[in-house]
């Protein structure tokens, strides 16, 4: 159908436009979609947010999991302050993140809900009752126009059919002058079945351009007052469409962390922290605690004490002595690979005695090709040495013994503590 009340437009943009009977329908579809929206972008926060929560949790996590080994691990003084401050910044990111997914939730999901329920209501019927406005609406204005547009396609119809007539009926006029058994009497009536449907095409056409006529003289005001309804419906449109601009400003402060001034001061505070690490400042402190700078009771004479000589007392660790090893920084089973190579209280030995020679080893003993580094638990030759104080086992592969024992050193793979 053309629609000649739009003549700028072709054929196949009439047979869509907003214009035709019906399709006013889109634009009643709209306050469905729009609330539909709402719930999208309130669905699209949620998952946003649960994604800043998971990030921050697994910050937090990772924090945790590496302070703890760096803190156990053999890095000291200010650079392992430095290390540890990167652990904080995570922590403190973490925090930020889970402030990102509050937002999310509490503010802009909240506000979305919020206006969703003040823009669209619904009816116990169902629906929207904006959507059900629009609609009445738009069959007011268009009704008038539509029932003359019926009348035209009726007329138009009339027309065209009274026009085939006529071409039939002067089709068989001029095949009746050409045939001989058409009597004259027929041809008569042949001629005035032409001149009939003439008239009635006459008829036809004069009242389908009457009707025509008539729709075009209503087409305006039906243009008008479905523009009219048209309006209302982009007003609440405009409202939606500034709401959401608005909104995703908002949803966009909320997870640019760069706008945040607490973002900024965590790197800065990182970044003061890593620079005031002092080398030489670490090395002294090694040097003092593990190094030449360390206290020494060196040796010194004694008087002969009868009282020690006959009841000799059990001996202490000595100053100086690496601490008791302990299980408190030793990594869960499985774990092993995560640590560091020692603990930063790994125990080393300082004491040392000549009560005890080891056996001479000879290299002939393997043919002449002996190594005298291999373990001695190889050649069933261990070194044996003297205890200097107690020490209990604090894990499955390592002794148990007292000051004085007589024990063999590197028997077959066990561990124990420095011995004499």
């Amino acid at each position: 159908m053309s629609g000649s009340y739009d003549e700028s437009a072709g054929a196949d943009d009439t047979m869509d436009s907003f214009w035709e009977v019906g399709n006013y329908k889109r634009a009643v579809k709209r306050f469905d979609d729009g609330h539909r929206l709402c719930n999208d972008l309130m669905g699209c926060l949620q998952e946003r947010a649960k994604i800043e929560k998971a990030y921050g949790d697994q910050l937090t996590a990772w924090s945790k999991r590496w302070r703890q080994l760096i803190e156990k691990g053999p890095q000291y003084g200010s650079v392992e302050r430095a290390w540890l401050a990167v652990m904080t910044e995570a922590e403190k990111v973490s925090e930020l993140h889970q402030e990102v997914k509050n937002g999310l939730v509490n503010d802009d999901v909240e506000k979305v809900k919020n206006w969703q329920k003040e823009a669209y209501h619904k009816q116990m019927i169902g629906g929207f009752k904006e959507a059900k406005e629009a609609e009445e609406g738009f069959k007011k204005a268009q009704k008038p126009w539509a029932k003359k547009l019926k009348e035209m396609e009726a007329a138009k119809k009339g027309y065209h059919m009274a026009c085939k007539e006529e071409k039939l009926a002067a089709a068989r006029e001029a095949n009746g002058k050409t045939e001989a058994s058409v009597t004259p009497d027929q041809q008569k009536k042949l001629h005035e079945k032409v001149d009939k449907c003439k008239q009635d095409t006459q008829k036809a056409k004069e009242k389908y351009e009457k009707s025509l006529e008539e729709l075009n003289k209503c087409t305006p005001q039906y243009m008008e007052s479905m523009e009219q309804v048209f309006d209302q419906c982009q007003q609440h449109e405009v409202k939606r469409l500034t709401f959401l601009k608005e909104a995703l400003l908002d949803i966009k402060r909320h997870l640019n962390l760069t706008e945040n001034q607490s973002y900024a001061t965590i790197y800065r505070e990182l970044e003061r922290t890593i620079l005031s690490a002092n080398t030489q400042e670490d090395l002294k402190w090694f040097s003092n605690n593990h190094g030449p700078g360390m206290h020494m009771n060196w040796p010194a004479f004694e008087e002969y004490n009868p009282d020690q000589a006959s009841a000799p007392p059990k001996k202490k660790k000595p100053d100086g002595a690496p601490p008791t090893p302990s299980t408190d920084h030793v990594a869960p089973p499985g774990d092993r690979s995560s640590v560091s190579s020692y603990d930063k209280n790994q125990a080393y030995s300082t004491e040392w005695s000549d009560d005890e020679q080891p056996t001479a080893y000879s290299g002939n003993e393997n043919g002449g090709n002996g190594n005298s580094f291999e373990d001695d638990s190889s050649t069933g030759k261990g070194v044996r040495v003297r205890a200097l104080y107690d020490y209990e086992g604090q894990e499955q592969d390592e002794l148990t013994f007292k000051a004085d024992d007589s024990l063999p050193h590197h028997t077959g793979g066990q561990k124990s503590p420095p011995l004499s």
